[in-house]
């Protein structure tokens, strides 16, 4: 792959591939091996200053061409896309652990966005009113913002920023893109493939860095909006320094999702779900059921068929291993934060029903790896109900009533996903109408929207008023012009 090891980890600046402004790197890792992939650049404040004015250069001839020709530059990008589909799942792989399957599924899922924004010039239409009063006549406008920024999380290094880029290029706005540094590699093959379907220099730009590149982009004064997904600790700060400076912010964080598994619900297929929830990408995403609520006599035939499910996955080396079911997690820090979240469970009185800590991977002996682990007579006050793992560990938590159940669910500081397993139709009707949460899955383990609907995270699991994707996203990339027009 000549692309990988010439560019991957460059910056890309006003259509050019450069080192960061200070020449440091930082290593990128294989989960699966714990071996160096390659180096990232480590951008600075000058990087992203440069970024910036690269993007601020190009926007006024982006904004002024015409919707259908960037609409059509996104459609040969998706056909670009469609072409290197495989080679991109095995990079979201090679650099985050998921299994290729996985990985695929993320790509698609990010795709489906760009499918989205392809159409856009059916939706950037405006709206009229005619002669409402006085021979006066009404029309509103869609205008871009200007200088956008995106600041992505490892979790997802193709899906999340085809959250973003597609449509705000699509609306007419210039963007910069800072990937996590533990996954670059994605990112840039992204921006590359979109410099190839015809994309003007200067309209899409790529920094990497930590801290000091985020604070540079919130704190400039030419970037009009910015998009984050991450942590609920980081999306508090982006959204308050970003909004403190005047931007425009979405920031999604993190979440503690509950899926509530009532007395009647069909246990091999429930189950198998919560082991897709739970288990999927090793837990390491904000849509994960990371708690189980058995309502009634639920709980022992559920937490059976759990048990034994995840006892058999396969975990190992997913770049080289097509078998594997679960793959490592992404750094040997957040693998001790797991660990210590489960010593934190057993001190609290928990019930340590499978350990993953067991797991032993003979071929890779230094890889990133916990197998699932499940806790049951788990009380919700407990740390490790209430707060964010992020890797492969199911709590289940007993409840007498739909109605405890619930109350479960709303005591909760997040507010991403809430789910029910249930024949019941009034149950269902129960948790959609009174659960606090922005996204809820019927008998559906994992209820994150496609592109034409929003990504809509409720309480400290995200901050802003509009979400990413569908019409939301096009609310967020635009601003509207109202005319008010009389002709004597």
């Amino acid at each position: 792959m000549d692309f990988f090891y010439s560019n991957a980890c460059k910056q890309f600046i006003g259509g050019e591939w450069l080192e960061s402004s200070s020449g440091e790197t930082a290593p990128v890792i294989n989960p699966s091996t714990g071996d160096v992939i390659t180096k990232v650049a480590w951008s600075n404040e000058a990087d992203v200053r440069r970024a910036v004015k690269a993007a601020a250069t190009a926007f006024p001839a982006w904004a002024e061409t015409p919707v259908i020709k960037r609409s059509q530059i996104l459609f040969r990008y998706k056909q670009l896309l469609e072409e290197h589909f495989d080679e991109l799942g095995r990079l979201v792989t090679l650099e985050h652990g998921k299994t290729l399957d996985e990985a695929k599924g993320s790509v698609r899922r990010g795709i489906e966005v760009v499918d989205f924004a392809c159409g856009l010039p059916a939706l950037f239409k405006g709206e009229t009113l005619h002669n409402i009063g006085g021979g006066v006549d009404y029309e509103t406008y869609r205008y871009p913002l200007g200088v956008c920024a995106g600041i992505t999380p490892f979790n997802f290094p193709a899906m999340i920023p085809l959250w973003m880029f597609p449509v705000a290029l699509a609306c007419g706005n210039t963007f910069i893109l800072k990937p996590s540094p533990q996954t670059p590699l994605t990112s840039a093959r992204l921006v590359e493939l979109l410099h190839k379907a015809g994309l003007p220099a200067g309209v899409l730009n790529l920094v990497h860095g930590g801290k000091e590149t985020v604070d540079a982009i919130l704190t400039h004064p030419d970037i009009k909006a910015i998009s984050f997904v991450g942590s609920t600790s980081v999306a508090k700060y982006v959204y308050e320094t970003g909004t403190g400076q005047g931007k425009r912010v979405q920031s999604a964080g993190g979440a503690k999702n509950c899926a509530i598994i009532m007395p009647d619900a069909e246990t091999e297929p429930t189950a198998h779900a919560i082991i897709a929830s739970s288990f999927g990408s090793s837990g390491e995403r904000c849509m994960a059921v990371s708690t189980i609520i058995t309502v009634g006599d639920a709980s022992e035939k559920i937490l059976k068929a759990v048990h034994t499910i995840a006892a058999s996955l396969k975990v190992g080396p997913t770049h080289s291993d097509p078998t594997v079911q679960m793959g490592p997690v992404i750094s040997s820090e957040h693998l001790s934060r797991i660990r210590n979240y489960i010593e934190i469970g057993i001190k609290e009185g928990a019930e340590l029903y499978l350990d993953g800590r067991t797991i032993k991977v003979i071929d890779e002996p230094n890889g990133f790896y916990v197998g699932p682990t499940i806790f049951r007579n788990v009380h919700p006050d407990m740390r490790i109900a209430r707060e964010e793992i992020f890797g492969p560990v199911l709590c289940a938590i007993q409840a007498d009533t739909l109605d405890a159940a619930i109350e479960i669910i709303n005591k909760s500081e997040y507010g991403n996903a809430a789910v029910i397993f249930t024949k019941d139709g009034a149950a269902a009707r129960e948790l959609r109408h009174r659960a606090g949460a922005g996204m809820i899955g019927i008998n559906v383990g994992v209820p994150a929207p496609m592109g034409l609907f929003p990504f809509s995270g409720w309480k400290d699991s995200f901050f802003g008023d509009l979400h990413v994707q569908s019409m939301e996203g096009i609310d967020f990339y635009t601003q509207k012009k109202v005319v008010m027009k009389r002709w004597f």
